[in-house]
């Protein structure tokens, strides 16, 4: 929290359903097109559209170089619901 005690931005983010998603980018080389290189993405987004994701690909299309060869992308949402289990079972305390 900050100095004002409010929550961080990230986190309000999580409660509204974004996730941490992370891609890997495989791209061609402006100069050597048969070689890829690699640039690794994270930010939090929402899955299964992932519309900052692909506002970050719209400009990297727009203004790099590189083309893009493909984008492999792992998400998690880190603020998720509770796992609850239930036993069949009565504990009394006294």
């Amino acid at each position: 929290m900050n100095a004002r005690n409010e929550p961080s931005p990230d986190f309000v983010r999580q409660l509204a359903g974004y996730g941490l998603t992370t891609a890997e980018i495989l791209y061609r080389m402006p100069d050597h097109p048969t070689f890829l290189q690699t640039y690794v993405w994270q930010d939090y987004d929402i899955a299964p559209d992932f519309p900052t994701l692909m506002k970050f690909l719209a400009f990297w299309r727009e203004k790099l170089d590189g083309p893009l060869h493909s984008v492999r992308i792992g998400h998690a949402r880190l603020i998720k619901p509770a796992e609850i289990r239930t036993f069949d079972a009565e504990f009394k305390l006294q």
